[in-house]
């Protein structure tokens, strides 16, 4: 699972690009707790979403003719140019080139070989996200892409990432670990075919965060009435946990889960 030291390859890091920063505000608000602490003008109004204090994503107004409402994940390098050269040698192509935040970090985006956006972020003095694998916060990322194997030996080449596959009754699944991760509990996400997932397919190539929940039901309501869609009612999957997906009112796929007892 998501291991609070963000080791390289790992994690580090959510954000959203929504038009509506105050929709998107309230309705993660009522959904999760978060309360939104604005970013200044020397940060282009990059706002911080807290929980209890701590931080557990990034938030930014991306008009409608700039991109489309999304969740995006950045992953821990330790040089984010190195990192840039190796996703274009590996087939990748960068969305832009790693850039320094204050004194924050650096960080970039890039597209993978299949086409998802995902981001690296190199740590300055903020390490990574303040709360992870607790409810309201960060706990699992899955990327769904036409080609499995071919992501996933791009993402070996890119940051080393280990993967194996995990039988179940309702088929196999793809899990992630960083490439020093020596046991199945190290895995922190995985990856998703996209024609498995009729939820995802719409949306093409992309990463879908989790979010622990006490309660997955509870939550689907809650996002209904406060103006969100469930795209996948709460379901039940075998010694994982209890899962559903939605979009924000604006469109960003996220998704939930109340993990199954340990």
């Amino acid at each position: 699972m998501l291991d609070p030291a963000f080791v390289t390859g790992a994690p580090n890091w959510i954000d959203l690009g929504t038009p509506d920063l105050d929709a998107a505000t309230t309705f993660y608000n009522g959904l999760f707790g978060w309360e939104l602490v604005p970013g200044g003008p020397e940060t282009g109004g990059y706002g911080m979403y807290q929980l209890r204090g701590s931080t557990v994503a990034g938030v930014m107004t991306v008009p409608e003719d700039q991109g489309k409402p999304a969740w995006s994940v950045y992953f821990r390098t330790p040089d984010a140019d190195a990192t840039a050269r190796t996703v274009e040698q590996a087939g990748g192509r960068a969305m832009f080139p790693p850039m320094d935040v204050l004194d924050y970090g650096r960080m970039g985006g890039f597209t993978d070989s299949t086409g998802a956006y995902f981001g690296v972020w190199q740590p300055g003095t903020n390490t990574g996200l303040g709360m992870i694998m607790e409810p309201g916060a960060l706990v699992w990322s899955e990327l769904y892409t036409p080609d499995v194997p071919a992501a996933a030996a791009f993402f070996h080449t890119v940051f080393g990432w280990r993967t194996e596959a995990m039988t179940y009754p309702s088929g196999s699944y793809t899990t992630i670990s960083p490439a020093d991760g020596e046991s199945a509990d190290s895995a922190f996400g995985g990856i998703v075919p996209l024609d498995g997932s009729p939820a995802q397919t719409a949306a093409g190539p992309h990463w879908l965060p989790y979010f622990a929940v006490d309660d997955a039901d509870a939550t689907a309501s809650g996002a209904e009435r406060l103006g969100g869609r469930v795209t996948m009612e709460a379901t039940d999957v075998p010694e994982v946990g209890r899962i559903a997906t939605f979009t924000d009112p604006a469109g960003a796929a996220f998704a939930v889960i109340k993990p199954a007892p340990m």
